[in-house]
Protein backbone atom coordinates (compact mmCIF):
# COMPACT_ATOMS: atom_id res chain seq x y z
CA UNK A 1 0.00 0.00 0.00
CA UNK A 2 1.85 2.64 -1.26
CA UNK A 3 0.65 6.14 0.26
CA UNK A 4 -2.48 6.18 -2.46
CA UNK A 5 -4.64 9.01 -0.98
CA UNK A 6 -1.93 11.66 0.14
CA UNK A 7 -3.15 14.35 2.21
CA UNK A 8 -3.40 17.98 1.60
CA UNK A 9 -1.46 21.20 2.08
CA UNK A 10 2.04 21.20 3.68
CA UNK A 11 2.75 18.02 5.03
CA UNK A 12 6.00 16.06 3.85
CA UNK A 13 5.06 12.97 3.20
CA UNK A 14 7.13 13.12 0.22
CA UNK A 15 10.47 13.63 2.10
CA UNK A 16 11.80 10.40 3.42
CA UNK A 17 12.41 7.70 0.62
CA UNK A 18 15.98 6.10 1.37
CA UNK A 19 16.52 3.94 3.81
CA UNK A 20 19.34 3.59 6.45
CA UNK A 21 20.57 0.24 5.88
CA UNK A 22 22.87 -1.52 8.92
CA UNK A 23 21.36 -4.71 8.85
CA UNK A 24 19.39 -6.87 6.07
CA UNK A 25 17.43 -5.53 3.00
CA UNK A 26 15.38 -2.88 4.27
CA UNK A 27 13.69 -0.36 1.43
CA UNK A 28 11.31 2.50 2.22
CA UNK A 29 9.99 2.86 -1.16
CA UNK A 30 7.44 4.78 0.56
CA UNK A 31 8.06 7.95 2.81
CA UNK A 32 8.36 6.81 6.39
CA UNK A 33 5.68 8.00 9.35
CA UNK A 34 5.60 7.76 13.34
CA UNK A 35 2.58 5.81 14.88
CA UNK A 36 2.45 6.03 18.26
CA UNK A 37 0.61 8.93 20.30
CA UNK A 38 0.72 9.29 24.35
CA UNK A 39 -2.14 8.01 26.26
CA UNK A 40 -3.78 10.73 28.86
CA UNK A 41 -1.44 11.43 31.71
CA UNK A 42 -1.87 13.65 35.05
CA UNK A 43 1.42 16.41 34.12
CA UNK A 44 -0.02 18.69 36.82
CA UNK A 45 -1.10 16.39 39.51
CA UNK A 46 -4.13 17.10 40.31
CA UNK A 47 -5.18 13.45 40.07
CA UNK A 48 -7.00 13.73 36.89
CA UNK A 49 -5.21 12.67 33.55
CA UNK A 50 -4.63 15.36 30.90
CA UNK A 51 -5.06 14.06 27.04
CA UNK A 52 -2.80 14.61 24.64
CA UNK A 53 -3.63 16.11 21.03
CA UNK A 54 -0.56 16.37 18.35
CA UNK A 55 -0.50 18.54 15.37
CA UNK A 56 2.38 17.85 13.95
CA UNK A 57 0.87 19.75 10.40
CA UNK A 58 0.32 23.14 12.50
CA UNK A 59 1.78 26.25 11.58
CA UNK A 60 3.82 28.01 14.29
CA UNK A 61 4.63 31.66 13.26
CA UNK A 62 3.97 31.62 9.90
CA UNK A 63 6.11 28.33 10.00
CA UNK A 64 4.94 25.79 7.56
CA UNK A 65 3.84 22.49 9.46
CA UNK A 66 6.65 23.54 12.09
CA UNK A 67 4.21 21.32 15.01
CA UNK A 68 2.30 21.77 17.71
CA UNK A 69 0.86 19.44 20.45
CA UNK A 70 -2.55 21.14 22.57
CA UNK A 71 -3.17 19.04 26.16
CA UNK A 72 -6.31 19.60 27.38
CA UNK A 73 -6.25 19.26 31.03
CA UNK A 74 -8.36 16.35 32.64
CA UNK A 75 -11.56 17.06 35.77
CA UNK A 76 -14.20 15.44 37.18
CA UNK A 77 -16.48 16.46 34.29
CA UNK A 78 -14.10 15.33 31.50
CA UNK A 79 -12.13 17.21 29.34
CA UNK A 80 -12.83 21.09 28.50
CA UNK A 81 -11.60 22.68 25.45
CA UNK A 82 -10.98 26.21 27.69
CA UNK A 83 -8.89 24.53 29.89
CA UNK A 84 -5.80 23.49 27.66
CA UNK A 85 -2.19 24.70 26.84
CA UNK A 86 -0.56 24.79 23.23
CA UNK A 87 2.89 23.68 23.15
CA UNK A 88 5.69 24.20 20.08
CA UNK A 89 9.31 24.84 20.02
CA UNK A 90 8.33 28.25 20.36
CA UNK A 91 6.95 28.10 23.84
CA UNK A 92 8.96 29.30 26.53
CA UNK A 93 11.28 27.02 28.43
CA UNK A 94 10.95 23.99 25.47
CA UNK A 95 14.71 24.01 23.37
CA UNK A 96 14.73 24.39 20.00
CA UNK A 97 12.60 27.16 17.46
CA UNK A 98 9.90 26.83 15.30
CA UNK A 99 11.15 25.73 11.65
CA UNK A 100 8.94 25.04 9.18
CA UNK A 101 8.23 21.48 8.74
CA UNK A 102 10.02 20.29 11.81
CA UNK A 103 6.84 18.14 12.49
CA UNK A 104 6.87 18.91 16.39
CA UNK A 105 4.82 16.10 17.84
CA UNK A 106 4.75 13.32 15.46
CA UNK A 107 5.10 10.85 18.01
CA UNK A 108 4.73 11.40 21.75
CA UNK A 109 4.14 9.32 24.92
CA UNK A 110 3.67 9.67 28.53
CA UNK A 111 5.61 8.25 31.63
CA UNK A 112 6.74 9.65 34.97
CA UNK A 113 9.77 9.51 33.80
CA UNK A 114 11.85 11.17 37.42
CA UNK A 115 9.19 9.29 39.29
CA UNK A 116 8.12 13.01 41.21
CA UNK A 117 4.74 12.25 41.29
CA UNK A 118 3.82 13.96 37.75
CA UNK A 119 3.35 12.78 34.30
CA UNK A 120 6.17 13.52 32.03
CA UNK A 121 5.70 13.64 28.21
CA UNK A 122 8.13 12.67 25.33
CA UNK A 123 7.75 14.41 21.98
CA UNK A 124 9.57 14.34 18.67
CA UNK A 125 10.51 16.62 15.85
CA UNK A 126 11.60 13.83 13.53
CA UNK A 127 12.17 16.45 10.84
CA UNK A 128 14.34 18.85 12.63
CA UNK A 129 17.33 20.21 10.94
CA UNK A 130 20.33 19.92 13.40
CA UNK A 131 24.05 20.23 13.46
CA UNK A 132 23.66 16.53 12.35
CA UNK A 133 22.07 17.67 9.54
CA UNK A 134 18.59 17.89 7.61
CA UNK A 135 15.72 16.16 9.01
CA UNK A 136 18.46 14.62 11.91
CA UNK A 137 15.45 14.86 14.43
CA UNK A 138 15.31 15.78 17.78
CA UNK A 139 13.07 14.41 20.95
CA UNK A 140 11.84 16.25 23.62
CA UNK A 141 11.04 15.47 26.93
CA UNK A 142 8.88 18.23 28.58
CA UNK A 143 8.38 17.66 32.06
CA UNK A 144 5.04 17.78 34.28
CA UNK A 145 4.78 20.20 37.32
CA UNK A 146 1.67 21.59 39.50
CA UNK A 147 1.34 24.09 36.44
CA UNK A 148 1.64 21.28 34.15
CA UNK A 149 3.86 20.78 31.25
CA UNK A 150 6.23 24.34 31.56
CA UNK A 151 9.78 23.34 30.71
CA UNK A 152 11.71 20.87 28.74
CA UNK A 153 14.85 19.06 28.03
CA UNK A 154 16.40 17.23 25.06
CA UNK A 155 17.40 13.82 24.58
CA UNK A 156 20.36 14.04 22.16
CA UNK A 157 20.97 10.77 19.13
CA UNK A 158 23.69 8.66 20.24
CA UNK A 159 25.55 9.36 16.29
CA UNK A 160 24.27 11.07 13.38
CA UNK A 161 21.35 9.68 11.53
CA UNK A 162 18.48 10.16 9.90
CA UNK A 163 14.68 10.61 10.93
CA UNK A 164 15.87 10.64 14.74
CA UNK A 165 11.87 10.22 16.45
CA UNK A 166 10.04 8.68 13.89
CA UNK A 167 8.25 6.89 17.06
CA UNK A 168 8.83 6.95 20.79
CA UNK A 169 7.55 4.66 23.74
CA UNK A 170 8.15 5.31 27.24
CA UNK A 171 7.47 2.71 30.06
CA UNK A 172 8.37 2.81 33.98
CA UNK A 173 8.40 -0.17 36.04
CA UNK A 174 10.50 0.97 38.66
CA UNK A 175 13.17 3.33 39.57
CA UNK A 176 16.53 3.56 38.23
CA UNK A 177 17.34 1.88 35.01
CA UNK A 178 13.85 0.17 35.17
CA UNK A 179 12.13 3.89 33.84
CA UNK A 180 13.37 3.81 29.91
CA UNK A 181 12.38 5.95 26.72
CA UNK A 182 13.07 3.98 23.12
CA UNK A 183 13.80 6.21 20.31
CA UNK A 184 13.14 4.80 16.79
CA UNK A 185 15.05 6.06 13.50
CA UNK A 186 16.87 5.25 10.09
CA UNK A 187 19.97 4.76 11.94
CA UNK A 188 17.93 2.35 14.85
CA UNK A 189 17.19 2.93 17.98
CA UNK A 190 18.24 4.50 20.80
CA UNK A 191 17.58 3.24 24.48
CA UNK A 192 17.70 5.80 27.14
CA UNK A 193 17.60 4.20 30.94
CA UNK A 194 16.78 6.58 34.14
CA UNK A 195 17.50 7.60 37.06
CA UNK A 196 16.00 10.69 35.10
CA UNK A 197 16.25 14.60 36.36
CA UNK A 198 14.49 17.58 34.82
CA UNK A 199 17.92 18.75 34.24
CA UNK A 200 17.75 16.42 31.72
CA UNK A 201 20.36 14.02 32.96
CA UNK A 202 19.72 10.35 32.46
CA UNK A 203 21.18 7.14 33.77
CA UNK A 204 22.99 5.81 30.14
CA UNK A 205 21.90 5.68 26.51
CA UNK A 206 22.28 2.92 24.37
CA UNK A 207 22.16 2.62 20.48
CA UNK A 208 21.25 -0.71 18.68
CA UNK A 209 22.39 -0.30 15.59
CA UNK A 210 22.14 -3.99 14.51
CA UNK A 211 18.78 -3.57 13.26
CA UNK A 212 18.73 -0.21 10.68
CA UNK A 213 15.31 1.38 9.75
CA UNK A 214 13.07 1.53 13.21
CA UNK A 215 9.61 2.51 12.11
CA UNK A 216 7.95 1.82 15.56
CA UNK A 217 9.07 1.02 19.03
CA UNK A 218 7.37 -0.38 21.91
CA UNK A 219 8.05 -1.25 25.85
CA UNK A 220 6.77 -4.00 27.94
CA UNK A 221 7.47 -6.97 30.53
CA UNK A 222 7.49 -9.87 28.50
CA UNK A 223 9.00 -12.03 30.74
CA UNK A 224 7.18 -10.33 33.95
CA UNK A 225 11.17 -9.76 35.53
CA UNK A 226 10.11 -6.45 36.39
CA UNK A 227 11.67 -4.85 33.95
CA UNK A 228 11.03 -3.21 30.19
CA UNK A 229 11.87 -4.84 27.32
CA UNK A 230 12.00 -3.47 24.00
CA UNK A 231 10.28 -4.74 20.57
CA UNK A 232 11.34 -2.67 17.46
CA UNK A 233 9.76 -2.78 13.92
CA UNK A 234 11.19 -1.84 10.98
CA UNK A 235 10.33 0.35 7.97
CA UNK A 236 9.10 -1.87 4.91
CA UNK A 237 11.31 -4.80 4.15
CA UNK A 238 12.06 -6.32 0.61
CA UNK A 239 9.81 -8.58 -0.12
CA UNK A 240 7.60 -8.61 2.87
CA UNK A 241 4.32 -6.49 3.21
CA UNK A 242 5.77 -4.71 6.04
CA UNK A 243 8.71 -4.15 8.13
CA UNK A 244 10.67 -7.02 10.30
CA UNK A 245 9.69 -7.63 13.99
CA UNK A 246 12.01 -8.02 16.79
CA UNK A 247 11.56 -8.40 20.34
CA UNK A 248 14.55 -7.66 22.58
CA UNK A 249 16.16 -6.78 19.62
CA UNK A 250 19.15 -5.61 21.95
CA UNK A 251 19.73 -8.93 23.80
CA UNK A 252 18.12 -11.73 21.53
CA UNK A 253 17.79 -9.92 17.92
CA UNK A 254 15.77 -12.65 16.44
CA UNK A 255 13.40 -11.78 13.83
CA UNK A 256 9.43 -12.95 14.40
CA UNK A 257 7.98 -15.40 11.75
CA UNK A 258 5.17 -11.87 10.84
CA UNK A 259 6.12 -8.18 9.89
CA UNK A 260 3.98 -5.04 10.74
CA UNK A 261 4.58 -0.98 10.86
CA UNK A 262 3.37 -0.10 14.15
CA UNK A 263 3.73 -2.00 17.48
CA UNK A 264 2.07 -1.68 21.38
CA UNK A 265 2.38 -4.34 24.30
CA UNK A 266 0.26 -5.40 26.92
CA UNK A 267 -1.28 -8.22 28.72
CA UNK A 268 -4.29 -9.64 26.46
CA UNK A 269 -4.77 -12.61 28.41
CA UNK A 270 -4.29 -11.96 31.66
CA UNK A 271 -1.11 -14.42 32.96
CA UNK A 272 0.73 -11.58 34.56
CA UNK A 273 3.23 -11.49 31.13
CA UNK A 274 3.01 -8.66 28.31
CA UNK A 275 2.02 -9.98 25.38
CA UNK A 276 3.59 -8.26 21.80
CA UNK A 277 0.59 -7.07 19.36
CA UNK A 278 1.88 -5.99 15.56
CA UNK A 279 -0.12 -3.67 13.30
CA UNK A 280 0.18 -5.54 9.57
CA UNK A 281 -1.90 -2.87 7.34
CA UNK A 282 -0.86 -3.65 4.00
CA UNK A 283 -1.71 -6.32 1.45
CA UNK A 284 0.07 -9.06 0.65
CA UNK A 285 3.25 -8.62 -1.51
CA UNK A 286 4.54 -12.50 -2.13
CA UNK A 287 2.39 -14.98 -0.58
CA UNK A 288 -1.11 -14.24 1.34
CA UNK A 289 -1.21 -15.17 4.91
CA UNK A 290 2.93 -15.04 5.59
CA UNK A 291 3.32 -11.76 4.01
CA UNK A 292 -0.08 -10.32 4.74
CA UNK A 293 -3.85 -11.00 4.93
CA UNK A 294 -6.32 -9.08 2.36
CA UNK A 295 -7.31 -5.72 4.14
CA UNK A 296 -4.59 -6.19 6.60
CA UNK A 297 -3.81 -7.90 9.65
CA UNK A 298 -3.31 -7.73 13.48
CA UNK A 299 -0.37 -10.41 14.73
CA UNK A 300 -0.08 -11.19 18.54
CA UNK A 301 2.61 -13.03 20.12
CA UNK A 302 2.32 -14.00 24.06
CA UNK A 303 4.76 -13.73 26.58
CA UNK A 304 6.24 -15.93 29.00
CA UNK A 305 9.02 -16.69 31.61
CA UNK A 306 10.94 -16.74 28.69
CA UNK A 307 9.89 -13.25 27.13
CA UNK A 308 8.59 -13.85 23.64
CA UNK A 309 9.84 -17.27 21.87
CA UNK A 310 12.63 -16.94 19.23
CA UNK A 311 10.22 -19.32 17.42
CA UNK A 312 6.80 -18.21 18.42
CA UNK A 313 4.22 -18.26 15.40
CA UNK A 314 2.04 -15.09 15.97
CA UNK A 315 -2.25 -15.35 16.06
CA UNK A 316 -3.35 -14.24 13.41
CA UNK A 317 -6.82 -11.51 13.29
CA UNK A 318 -8.10 -10.18 10.57
CA UNK A 319 -11.69 -8.26 9.88
CA UNK A 320 -12.66 -12.10 8.83
CA UNK A 321 -11.73 -13.60 11.94
CA UNK A 322 -14.94 -15.31 13.41
CA UNK A 323 -16.63 -12.30 15.41
CA UNK A 324 -14.09 -8.96 14.04
CA UNK A 325 -16.93 -6.84 12.73
CA UNK A 326 -16.98 -6.01 9.14
CA UNK A 327 -14.76 -8.62 6.46
CA UNK A 328 -11.56 -7.93 5.11
CA UNK A 329 -11.33 -6.02 1.94
CA UNK A 330 -8.36 -4.80 -0.31
CA UNK A 331 -7.09 -1.46 1.30
CA UNK A 332 -9.09 -1.49 4.23
CA UNK A 333 -5.55 -1.07 5.99
CA UNK A 334 -6.78 -3.02 9.10
CA UNK A 335 -4.29 -2.64 12.25
CA UNK A 336 -3.18 0.84 10.61
CA UNK A 337 -3.39 2.51 14.31
CA UNK A 338 -3.08 0.67 17.08
CA UNK A 339 -3.89 0.05 20.89
CA UNK A 340 -3.57 -2.69 23.68
CA UNK A 341 -5.65 -1.55 26.84
CA UNK A 342 -8.15 -3.15 29.27
CA UNK A 343 -11.28 -0.92 28.48
CA UNK A 344 -13.86 -2.96 30.55
CA UNK A 345 -11.50 -3.45 33.52
CA UNK A 346 -11.90 -7.47 33.23
CA UNK A 347 -8.01 -7.43 33.89
CA UNK A 348 -7.41 -8.02 30.14
CA UNK A 349 -5.94 -5.72 27.75
CA UNK A 350 -8.30 -5.06 24.73
CA UNK A 351 -6.79 -4.48 21.09
CA UNK A 352 -7.83 -1.84 19.45
CA UNK A 353 -7.59 -1.47 15.87
CA UNK A 354 -7.90 1.28 13.30
CA UNK A 355 -8.47 0.96 9.23
CA UNK A 356 -8.75 4.19 8.45
CA UNK A 357 -9.81 3.29 4.83
CA UNK A 358 -12.38 1.24 5.75
CA UNK A 359 -14.90 2.12 3.23
CA UNK A 360 -18.57 2.76 5.04
CA UNK A 361 -21.04 5.09 3.38
CA UNK A 362 -18.05 6.88 2.20
CA UNK A 363 -14.47 5.63 0.64
CA UNK A 364 -12.30 5.60 3.37
CA UNK A 365 -14.41 7.20 6.06
CA UNK A 366 -12.77 4.72 8.35
CA UNK A 367 -13.35 2.32 11.10
CA UNK A 368 -12.43 1.30 14.94
CA UNK A 369 -12.51 -2.12 15.89
CA UNK A 370 -11.61 -3.25 19.49
CA UNK A 371 -10.82 -7.09 19.94
CA UNK A 372 -11.48 -8.06 23.68
CA UNK A 373 -9.09 -9.90 25.73
CA UNK A 374 -9.58 -13.49 26.64
CA UNK A 375 -7.99 -16.05 29.38
CA UNK A 376 -8.64 -18.78 26.86
CA UNK A 377 -10.21 -19.49 23.44
CA UNK A 378 -9.67 -17.50 20.44
CA UNK A 379 -9.60 -13.94 20.42
CA UNK A 380 -12.41 -12.39 18.23
CA UNK A 381 -15.65 -13.17 19.96
CA UNK A 382 -17.09 -9.85 21.71
CA UNK A 383 -15.84 -7.86 19.29
CA UNK A 384 -17.46 -4.65 18.15
CA UNK A 385 -16.43 -1.54 16.07
CA UNK A 386 -16.95 2.39 15.74
CA UNK A 387 -17.40 4.88 12.69
CA UNK A 388 -18.19 8.09 12.42
CA UNK A 389 -21.87 6.59 11.27
CA UNK A 390 -22.54 4.93 14.85
CA UNK A 391 -25.26 6.30 16.79
CA UNK A 392 -24.07 8.73 19.49
CA UNK A 393 -20.49 9.21 17.38
CA UNK A 394 -20.68 12.87 16.50
CA UNK A 395 -20.32 14.01 12.91
CA UNK A 396 -20.68 11.64 9.91
CA UNK A 397 -18.55 9.51 8.20
CA UNK A 398 -16.78 11.55 4.81
CA UNK A 399 -14.68 10.26 1.90
CA UNK A 400 -11.02 10.45 3.17
CA UNK A 401 -11.72 11.22 7.02
CA UNK A 402 -9.69 8.48 8.15
CA UNK A 403 -11.56 7.69 11.40
CA UNK A 404 -8.98 5.67 13.54
CA UNK A 405 -5.87 7.19 11.80
CA UNK A 406 -4.76 7.16 15.60
CA UNK A 407 -5.75 5.52 18.62
CA UNK A 408 -5.33 6.14 22.31
CA UNK A 409 -6.93 5.09 25.58
CA UNK A 410 -6.96 6.03 29.21
CA UNK A 411 -9.42 7.23 32.45
CA UNK A 412 -9.94 10.94 32.01
CA UNK A 413 -12.79 12.07 34.22
CA UNK A 414 -11.44 9.35 37.37
CA UNK A 415 -14.08 7.16 37.43
CA UNK A 416 -12.13 4.18 36.81
CA UNK A 417 -13.72 3.45 33.24
CA UNK A 418 -10.80 5.07 30.44
CA UNK A 419 -12.14 6.92 27.79
CA UNK A 420 -11.09 6.13 24.14
CA UNK A 421 -9.78 8.53 21.75
CA UNK A 422 -9.69 8.10 17.40
CA UNK A 423 -8.11 10.70 15.75
CA UNK A 424 -8.76 11.12 12.02
CA UNK A 425 -6.55 13.35 10.48
CA UNK A 426 -8.31 13.45 7.00
CA UNK A 427 -11.17 15.21 8.38
CA UNK A 428 -12.35 18.91 7.61
CA UNK A 429 -9.34 19.11 4.75
CA UNK A 430 -6.91 17.88 6.56
CA UNK A 431 -7.35 19.95 9.61
CA UNK A 432 -7.81 16.52 11.48
CA UNK A 433 -10.67 15.98 14.52
CA UNK A 434 -10.46 13.67 17.79
CA UNK A 435 -13.28 12.06 19.18
CA UNK A 436 -13.34 11.03 23.41
CA UNK A 437 -15.52 8.24 23.44
CA UNK A 438 -16.95 7.82 27.52
CA UNK A 439 -15.66 4.55 29.51
CA UNK A 440 -18.78 2.48 30.33
CA UNK A 441 -19.43 -0.80 32.21
CA UNK A 442 -18.30 -2.93 29.31
CA UNK A 443 -15.95 -0.32 27.88
CA UNK A 444 -16.53 2.50 26.07
CA UNK A 445 -19.61 3.76 24.44
CA UNK A 446 -20.89 6.22 21.72
CA UNK A 447 -23.32 7.72 24.49
CA UNK A 448 -22.31 11.15 25.34
CA UNK A 449 -19.00 10.82 22.95
CA UNK A 450 -17.94 14.64 21.62
CA UNK A 451 -15.79 15.61 18.55
CA UNK A 452 -12.59 17.98 19.72
CA UNK A 453 -11.88 20.22 15.84
CA UNK A 454 -8.68 21.94 15.10
CA UNK A 455 -10.60 25.40 15.55
CA UNK A 456 -12.20 24.22 19.04
CA UNK A 457 -8.68 24.09 20.36
CA UNK A 458 -7.63 27.49 18.85
CA UNK A 459 -5.47 26.04 15.62
CA UNK A 460 -7.03 28.05 12.71
CA UNK A 461 -5.23 27.61 9.77
CA UNK A 462 -7.00 26.01 6.94
CA UNK A 463 -5.76 23.30 6.19
CA UNK A 464 -2.74 20.16 6.86
CA UNK A 465 -2.95 20.49 10.87
CA UNK A 466 -3.27 17.31 11.44
CA UNK A 467 -4.82 17.09 14.67
CA UNK A 468 -4.49 13.81 16.37
CA UNK A 469 -1.71 12.98 14.27
CA UNK A 470 -0.73 11.69 11.10
CA UNK A 471 -0.10 8.30 12.30
CA UNK A 472 0.71 5.73 8.91
CA UNK A 473 -1.29 7.89 6.69
CA UNK A 474 2.11 8.90 5.19
CA UNK A 475 3.24 5.25 3.97
CA UNK A 476 0.02 3.76 3.98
Amino acid sequence: MVNRHGLGGGWRTGALVVAVVMSGPLVSVTPAAAVHGAVPGDFNGDGYRDAVLPAPGANVAGKQGAGAVVVLYGSKSGLATSRRATLTQNTAGIPGTAEAHDGFGTATATEDLNRDGYADLVVSAPYEDTAAGKDAGAVTVLWGSKKGLTSGTGLPAATAGGYYGLDVAALSTGAGAKTTVVVAGYEGSVRFSGPFSRTGTYGQSAQNRDIGSVNSVALGDFDHNGAPDEAAVTVRSSGLSGGEVYADPVYDGAQKSGNGLIAATGDVNGDGYADLVVGDPDEPEVTAGSDGALGGRVLLWYGSANGVSRDAEPVRLTQNTPGVPGASEKYDAFGAALAVVDLNRDGLADIVAGAPYEDTAQPNAGQMTVIPGRRTGALGGGAYAFTQDTAGVPGGGERDDFFATTVAAGDIDKDGKPELLVGAAGENNSTGAVWVLPGGAGGPTAKGSRMITAPSVGLTQQDSTLLGGNGLLGIV
